[in-house]
C-alpha cells in the first residue's frame, strides 16, 4: 500500500504517524525480547531446569505477539504481502464499511426521540439569548447579515424585479376588482357620518382661499357684459359674486344641515352604490384604474421607487454606523435579554427548535447518512486504509503489546500445571 508523503498529511495526521510507529516498535521489541528470552532459556533449561517455566512463558508470548500481530495487520493490509483469504480487511470492505456507518448513524443518531431529547437539555434559547445579549455577537450577526443581504441585492437583476413587481401588482392590485369593495368601505363611511369631517376639512379650505384670493373674481363675471354697461357695474357684479361665494362657504360652515352637506351625503351615496351594483360605473372606474397602471409614467415612477429603495438599502447595509445597522443592533440584545429573561419565550423558540430538527431528521435522515456513504465510496482505499490505521493504529499495536504479555502468562500457567499435574 503506497503510503502518502509525510508533508502531504496534516500536523495532526503527522504526529498520530509518529505515535503509531513508536507503539510499532514498542511492539516489535517486545516479541525480539521474547526471542531472545526463549533462545537463552532453551540453550541452559538443561543446566537449570527452573528455566523451562522460562521459556514456556517466551514461547506464549512470541505465540500471542505473532497472533495479534497478524490479526492486527490483517486488518489493513496482506501480511507479508502474501494474499491469505480474510486480510486486508478495510481496503476490500471500504464501501461495505460507509453503508454500515451510515446505516448505523441513520437508526441510531438520526432519530426525532433522539435528536428532540439532546434540544430539550441544550437550552437553546437561553443560550442564544445570552450569546446575543452582548453587543459584539450582535454586531457581529448584523454584519454577516448585512453582507449576505447586499450580495443577494446586488445579484438581483433590476429587470427581473421589475417583471416580478409588476406582475404581483396585476395579480393582486390590477385584475381584482377595486369599486364593490370600494363602494362598500364608502357606504359604511357614508352611513357613520365619518366622512364629515373629510367636508369640514374641504370647506375651511375652500374658505381660508377665498379669502386670500379675492382678486381672481375680478372680471370674472363682468367680462361677459356687453360693452356699454358702465365699469362700476362690472365691479359690482364681481363684488357681489366673491360676497355671495363667501357666504355660502361659510354658510356650509356653520350649518351642519346645509342643503349642501345633504346633497354631498347623497352623491356619496349614490355613488358607494353604483360602484357595488351598476356595470357602468364599475367600468368606467376599473377602466381609470388599468390606465393609471398601465401608463409609461407609472412604470417609470415604480422603476425609480426600486432604484431608490435598493440604492438606500445598499448604502445602510454596508455602513455599520447606519440607522438600519444600529437599530438591527439594538433589536438583537433586545431579544437577547428577552431570551434570557422571558420563560414563555425560551419555551416557544425551544419548542419551534425542536420541531424544526424533528421534521429535518424525519424527512431527510437517509440524504443526510448518505453523505457517509458516498463520502466513502469516493475515498480511495488506500487513503482511506491509511486514514484509520492513524486514527486507531496506536491503540491495535497496545493490542499486540497485551497480547505478548497475556501469551507469556498463558504458557507459563499452562506449563505450571502441566508439571504439576504430570511431573
Amino acid at each position: 500500500m503506497a503510503r502518502t508523503p509525510t508533508a502531504l498529511l496534516s500536523p495532526a495526521d503527522q504526529e498520530r504517524r509518529r505515535a503509531l510507529r513508536v507503539m510499532k516498535a514498542v511492539a516489535l521489541g517486545a516479541l525480539l525480547f521474547m526471542a531472545v528470552v526463549f533462545v537463552f532459556s532453551f540453550i541452559w533449561s538443561q543446566e537449570v531446569p527452573a528455566l523451562a517455566y522460562v521459556r514456556a512463558a517466551a514461547e506464549g508470548g512470541m505465540v500471542g505477539a505473532l497472533a495479534d500481530w497478524f490479526a492486527v495487520t490483517a486488518l489493513f493490509r496482506h501480511p507479508l504481502g502474501i494474499p491469505i483469504p480474510h486480510t486486508a480487511i478495510i481496503p476490500k470492505r471500504k464501501d461495505e464499511i460507509g453503508r454500515t456507518l451510515g446505516q448505523f448513524v441513520e437508526t441510531e443518531f438520526l432519530r426525532e426521540a433522539v435528536v428532540r431529547e439532546k434540544l430539550e437539555s441544550a437550552a437553546v434559547a437561553a443560550r442564544l439569548g445570552e450569546w446575543l445579549a452582548e453587543p459584539a455577537h450582535a454586531e457581529r450577526v448584523t454584519a454577516e447579515g448585512s453582507v449576505m443581504a447586499s450580495g443577494i441585492l446586488r445579484a438581483l437583476s433590476d429587470d427581473d424585479v421589475q417583471q416580478l413587481i409588476e406582475h404581483m401588482a396585476r395579480e393582486h392590485l390590477i385584475a381584482p376588482e377595486w369599486a364593490p369593495p370600494l363602494g362598500e368601505w364608502l357606504e359604511r363611511i357614508v352611513a357613520s357620518d365619518a366622512h364629515h369631517g373629510a367636508v369640514d376639512m374641504a370647506v375651511d379650505n375652500i374658505a381660508t382661499w377665498l379669502a386670500t384670493h379675492q382678486e381672481v373674481f375680478v372680471g370674472l363675471f363682468s367680462r361677459r357684459l356687453p360693452g356699454w354697461v358702465p365699469s362700476i357695474a362690472h365691479r359690482l357684479i364681481d363684488d357681489t359674486a366673491y360676497k355671495e361665494a363667501v357666504a355660502f362657504v361659510t354658510a356650509m360652515q356653520n350649518d351642519p344641515h346645509h342643503p349642501a352637506r345633504i346633497a354631498i351625503d347623497g352623491y356619496l351615496s349614490r355613488l358607494a352604490g353604483h360602484l357595488q351594483s351598476d356595470p357602468a360605473t364599475i367600468g368606467r372606474f376599473e377602466d381609470a384604474k388599468s390606465a393609471v397602471f398601465d401608463s409609461p409614467r407609472t412604470r417609470e415612477l415604480a422603476a425609480r421607487a426600486w432604484d431608490a429603495a435598493k440604492s438606500g438599502l445598499l448604502t445602510a447595509l454596508d455602513d455599520p454606523e447606519s440607522a438600519l445597522r444600529r437599530r438591527a443592533v439594538a433589536a438583537l440584545t433586545d431579544l437577547g435579554d428577552r431570551l434570557q429573561t422571558d420563560t414563555a419565550l425560551q419555551q416557544r423558540l425551544d419548542a419551534w427548535v425542536s420541531d424544526g430538527a424533528a421534521f429535518l431528521v424525519e424527512r431527510y435522515r437517509h440524504d443526510i447518512a448518505s453523505i457517509i456513504t458516498d463520502t466513502v465510496a469516493r475515498w480511495d482505499a488506500d487513503e482511506t486504509t491509511e486514514k484509520i490505521e492513524l486514527m486507531v493504529g496506536r491503540d491495535l499495536q497496545y493490542i499486540r503489546l497485551n497480547g505478548t504479555i497475556v501469551g507469556a502468562l498463558a504458557g507459563l500457567v499452562i506449563f505450571a500445571v502441566a508439571h504439576a499435574v504430570w511431573g
